[in-house]
């Protein structure tokens, strides 16, 4: 008891120790403060720049890595890839199969947002003191917003959680309660926040009456498009059971039984979306020059050029500076090995499935998805040349926050990359989603919302469904095309109620794809990429290496007869030269190209091969990504005719998705194995049923 006692307390040292300026520049600078204590809290809220201060710094810990390396995948787009071997946890988490007292679950996500909440309890206590004007106010509605946003990752994450509204110090220290709550009821907790950020949605001025240059701190826009995200979140579909029996036999996935108030959160996420809609200040990003209005947004991103993304990322998560930096964006990039950005693999990869749904010309599919990584030539020396090498079906590699497009970052571990966590698009989809729910069907202004998103991505010409479940099952398409290697997918997937159909799609797909047939039975299996340098530069706009897919009979049997020797290279780079000039693209002089064969693994003979015919060295079989798949085939052909393990194992103890059980791994179990862990410290916890 003493050592959860003396944790909850460190709580509030934690929380406040270091807090962050948002008003320097275009950028985030962080700034060193003194630790706090409980004892400070008068001190500390005596004026309103002092509290100001202490609330920035309750903007810290909100999104622990665990929530971006190990719950952002998983979610039938991305995926887990660390090396040697399938048995961690971010590769079980990813596949839906956890275990309390062991490394398959998250650790300390309970606590940091736990320590989020107490230190906006004590922000919301002394703020509350304070006399009322339009600051003290604002800085009211970004911790109530900050707190809503810790219980709901909290909930989405384990379920009935305990409910804790007032700072320690202001509860009875000899009450049991007080150290050791139990789970409360996820309805009421979501009664409570809806309320509060109704309250900071009137306290918060908008984003163009903030005086913020950048919006990572909380504005009107954040809290009306964070009420909408959690009033869904409230009134969508969950996994609950009976809190008083705890028996799991009352598992299921399923809406709060009172079918009034779940209209009414539908009725307030709407209205919360429209309120954005119609103040007229939010837009989506736009095409400049040679870039998508989707590279254009994210590129810039990466360059922290925030003031170009600020109307469409409402709100997000500012990492910049030696001691405040996340490690998001090193897990999910291209992979790239020495030169200017150093080496550091991708531990997560996009399937294959998900880079083929996308339509032709849709311009999200490149900056979300890469098939290329960065690479060198031959030992990685100084004067080596490094190559955008592209890469096969086992081995495509999350895009958005590619290291190639960011500034020079501060350390290994450091990428200057803001955390993305409300996006303009995620509004107008949430008001297409509670449109069509409230009405029966889409709405005008729904299928308009929608018409917006798929205009800029290019796809605009796409038929808009008219029938109820058509358009939401259009709207859980758009939100993977939209967000993919974004934070909230996967539960987004089950508040729609569609987690197991979409798992049990996106396996059967696999399988297809891996057969060669249904959907997939013309796909074709190898691709002529062109050679391309890398151009070892912070800030390079490249997006995707040129390439040619191959069907012609003709064609594919010249390619495939790939010399062995130096001797043939030359020969072979004119026939190649040959089939790239009849698919209508001009061949400069110094024009390589190479073929891959994208089912079989990239190490593949024939892969490797192909790729000395076109100037690779000694780097030529290798690729900074976990070689649990770049070593891998997609192809059952292509595997002996099995499926390759990561695709499924023979014996179901390996392959996409293997612990999943329906009403059972849409929640967490709380961590049990050793003193830190939620359910060691607090004996009055109960169990997910699911996992006795």
């Amino acid at each position: 008891m003493k050592r959860y006692i003396q944790l909850k307390k460190n709580f509030i040292i934690m929380s406040a120790a270091v807090a962050f300026s948002l008003g320097m520049t275009s950028c985030s600078d962080w700034l060193e403060m003194p630790s706090y204590n409980s004892a400070d809290s008068e001190t500390v809220f005596a004026n309103e720049d002092a509290a100001e201060l202490f609330v920035k710094g309750c903007y810290r810990g909100i999104v622990p890595t665990e929530m971006f390396y190990q719950l952002a995948a998983g979610e039938t787009v991305t995926h887990s890839c660390e090396d040697a071997t399938t048995n961690n946890g971010k590769y079980n988490i990813c596949n839906w199969f956890y275990d309390s007292t062991s490394p398959y679950t998250v650790t300390t996500l309970y606590n940091e947002e736990y320590s989020t909440i107490e230190s906006t309890n004590i922000a919301i206590k002394r703020l509350n003191n304070l006399p009322e004007t339009a600051k003290r106010n604002s800085l009211l509605g970004e911790v109530l917003a900050l707190r809503a946003f810790a219980y709901n990752n909290l909930i989405t994450t384990y379920g009935d959680v305990p409910a804790i509204w007032q700072p320690l110090e202001d509860l009875d220290p000899k009450a049991e309660s007080t150290f050791y709550p139990k789970r409360s009821s996820r309805d009421g907790i979501y009664d409570q926040i809806v309320a509060d950020l109704q309250k900071a949605v009137d306290y918060l001025p908008w984003f163009d009456a903030s005086g913020f240059p950048t919006t990572e701190r909380i504005t009107k826009q954040g809290a009306l498009a964070l009420l909408a995200r959690i009033s869904l979140y409230a009134g969508g579909y969950s996994l609950r059971w009976n809190l008083e029996t705890n028996d799991p036999a009352t598992l299921k996935v399923a809406r709060r039984s009172d079918e009034a108030r779940v209209k009414e959160f539908y009725q307030i996420a709407d209205k919360a979306c429209k309120d954005i809609i119609t103040h007229n200040a939010n837009s989506l990003v736009q095409g400049q020059g040679d870039m998508s209005g989707f590279q254009y947004l994210w590129y810039n991103f990466c360059q922290r050029n925030l003031a170009v993304a600020n109307n469409e990322i409402i709100w997000s998560l500012a990492e910049y500076g030696p001691n405040t930096n996340s490690k998001f964006g090193v897990y999910a990039h291209p992979g790239v090995r020495g030169g200017t950005f150093g080496s550091r693999k991708a531990l997560q990869f996009i399937l294959p499935t998900y880079y083929l749904s996308f339509k032709k010309e849709d311009t999200r599919r490149d900056v979300t998805c890469t098939s290329y990584s960065i690479y060198f030539l031959e030992s990685g020396a100084a004067n080596d040349t490094w190559v955008d090498v592209g890469t096969t079906y086992s081995s495509i590699m999350p895009g958005k926050f590619r290291i190639s497009w960011c500034v020079e970052p501060q350390g290994t571990d450091q990428r200057n990359l803001n955390i993305p966590l409300i996006r303009y698009s995620d509004v107008l989809l949430m008001y297409a989603e509670a449109e069509n729910y409230l009405n029966g069907g889409p709405t005008q202004g729904a299928k308009d919302a929608l018409q917006q998103i798929r205009n800029r991505a290019g796809i605009g010409s796409l038929s808009i469904p008219t029938g109820q479940q058509d358009f939401d099952d259009a709207l859980v398409q758009e939100r993977k095309w939209e967000f993919g290697g974004e934070l909230f997918l996967r539960n987004d997937l089950t508040r729609m109620g569609r987690l197991p159909k979409e798992l049990a799609a996106t396996k059967q797909a696999m399988k297809d794809l891996s057969d060669k047939k249904n959907q997939y039975a013309n796909i074709p299996v190898y691709r002529l990429y062109k050679y391309h340098k890398d151009a070892q530069i912070y800030g390079d706009k490249f997006l995707a290496v040129e390439y040619i897919d191959l069907t012609d009979a003709t064609e594919i049997a010249l390619v495939k007869n790939v010399p062995t020797s130096s001797s043939g290279y030359a020969a072979y780079q004119t026939v190649l030269a040959g089939i790239v000039s009849a698919h209508g693209k001009t061949v400069q002089t110094g024009d390589k190209w190479y073929p891959a064969n994208l089912f079989e693994a990239y190490t593949s003979t024939f892969n490797g091969n192909a790729r000395k015919a076109a100037g690779f060295g000694k780097g030529y079989n290798v690729l900074q990504i976990g070689n649990i798949v770049y070593t891998k085939p997609t192809g059952s052909a292509e595997n002996g005719g099995t499926y390759p393990n990561w695709i499924q194992a023979p014996d179901g103890s390996d392959g996409l998705y293997y612990g999943y059980k329906e009403n059972c791994s849409e929640l967490l179990p709380f961590a049990n194995k050793s003193a830190g862990h939620p359910m060691v410290d607090n004996p009055n916890l109960t169990q997910h049923p699911g996992y006795k």
